[in-house]
This record gives C-alpha cells, sequence and structure tokens, in this order.
C-alpha cells in the first residue's frame, strides 16, 4: 500500500542559528513521501540561502519566497498550494524526530482519526521536559476531545500547529486558515476552527516534536498583558461557537468562561 503523500509547512523568518538542524531534522525522516515547503517572510540574514542550498539537493524541497508579512500569512500561502492527504506544519528553530512523521501518520491511518496530537518535549537551554494530556489510547469524538480541552484550554498541547497531523481534505473544503489579523493565538483558533469540523481525534503518547523555548522570538518580545487579555476576548466568541454547535455550551458554561483567564502552559 502506497504512503499516502504529506505536505510538510515551514514558516521561515530569520531563523539562521538553528534552520539547518530543523531542515535536516524533515529530510531524514523515515517516512519519504513528502512534499517539503520552506516558506520565506523576507528574512535578512542567511535563511534564505540556507533554504536555496538544500533545495538543490532535494527534489521534495519546495522554497517560496514572499514579502514579510507574518507567520499566518506565511502558512496560508503553503496551504494552499499543498497537496499531500495530510498536512504537517515545523516552526523553523524546532526539530522533529526521525519517525514523527512516520508515527503519526501510522496512527491516522490505523484509527482512521482526522486529527492526530502528539506530546512534545519543551526544550530551555540544557532542559528538556515532556509535554501532553491526552492519555487515551482509543479515537475520541467531537465531544470527547472538546470536553478535554476544556480542561487545559490555554496549554500549547491543545493550541499549536506543530504538534499535530491534519487532514488536508477538511481545510481545503471548509477554507480553514490562520487569521492574518491576529499575532498570536492564531495557530489556536485554526484548531478552532478545524475541531468543529472534524469527526475523530487520538493522540500520540511519543514525544516526537523538540520545541525550543525561545524568549526572543518575536511573539515572546512583542506580548504584554493588555495584548493577552485583547486578543482572548477576541477569540472567545470563536471558543464559546464550537461549544454551542456541539451542544456542550450549556452544560459547561462555567468552565468555558475560565479560558478567559487561563494560563498558557508551554
Amino acid at each position: 500500500m502506497a504512503e499516502p503523500l504529506v505536505s510538510v509547512i515551514v514558516p521561515v523568518y530569520n531563523a539562521g542559528p538553528y534552520l539547518v538542524n530543523c531542515i535536516k531534522s524533515i529530510q531524514e525522516q523515515r517516512y519519504k513521501n513528502l512534499e517539503i515547503f520552506l516558506v520565506d517572510d523576507d528574512s535578512k540574514d542567511v535563511s534564505p540561502l540556507i533554504c536555496d542550498m538544500y533545495a538543490r539537493n532535494d527534489s521534495r524541497i519546495r522554497v517560496i519566497r514572499k514579502q514579510n508579512s507574518g507567520v499566518s500569512a506565511t502558512r496560508n500561502l503553503a496551504i494552499d498550494m499543498a497537496s499531500g492527504e495530510y498536512l504537517q506544519f515545523v516552526d523553523s528553530d524546532d526539530w522533529i524526530d526521525e519517525n514523527a512523521t512516520r508515527l503519526m501518520v501510522e496512527r491516522a491511518q490505523e484509527t482512521g482519526a482526522d486529527l492526530v496530537i502528539s506530546h512534545y518535549c519543551r526544550v530551555h537551554d540544557e532542559k528538556v521536559s515532556v509535554h501532553g494530556f491526552l492519555r487515551q489510547s482509543g479515537v475520541l469524538t467531537q465531544k470527547e476531545l472538546a470536553r478535554q480541552l476544556l480542561d487545559e484550554p490555554a496549554s500549547f498541547y491543545y493550541g499549536v500547529m506543530w504538534n499535530k497531523l491534519y487532514r488536508r481534505s477538511i481545510i481545503d473544503e471548509h477554507r480553514i486558515r490562520c487569521n492574518e489579523e491576529l499575532m498570536w493565538s492564531e495557530d489556536f483558533l485554526f484548531n478552532l476552527e478545524y475541531i468543529r469540523y472534524a469527526k475523530s481525534f487520538c493522540a500520540l503518547k511519543t514525544p516526537v516534536y523538540y520545541y525550543r523555548k525561545n524568549e526572543n522570538s518575536i511573539v515572546s518580545s512583542q506580548l504584554n498583558l493588555v495584548k493577552v487579555v485583547k486578543t482572548k476576548a477576541n477569540l472567545f466568541p470563536y471558543y464559546k461557537q464550537l461549544y454551542t454547535d456541539i451542544g456542550l455550551y450549556e452544560q459547561y458554561k462555567a468552565q468555558i468562561y475560565k479560558y478567559l483567564v487561563s494560563i498558557a502552559e508551554a
């Protein structure tokens, strides 16, 4: 049976110190049927040269250049061009285990799940810690996942895009894209929209993604309490709508409103 094509999307912006490690970790996947999008958001460092160097030696890599417009627009451009059955996202300062794509695809194929969520490793200086919440080995329904999300609504585990495997047909059918107006939590909004239309979900309890905690990132340096509160207030109607649509709002109203004061866990 042929391996389904996976489109791996890497938004790149001034990622020079980490980019080689990121690209190599994708190239060296034991799962080979990949198309790899390196989307450069008008970097001013050596990132474009690094992208070109790797693309010359790997026909699976496609380098896309664009005017600077942020990570959401960068991801959206690649989503529009992707042709894989599944989409996988990797940030350019992070890296993935050599079995990451293989294990996620196998999990999706054996369960039929529309979304696979993997545990991940948080890397801060020399310290590495494993994070993840879903412990069930089976498939969760939409309502079951939404109920689990209530316990940790601000966690990276549920909110980010990089520890997940998405079914592209759902994204295309419902025109799910990252909100280009948001500078923070745009990935959480993407996931809320995806959960509205996906039917089945499962966990991969093997940590296959390495997230580098970087206090000097653009998002970290530009965020403050006022912006966080404003963003969460803007996102709340989408969060509330998800629970309304699937019939859980009245039952869990008090927990749903806790999202507004929840603190992100990375």
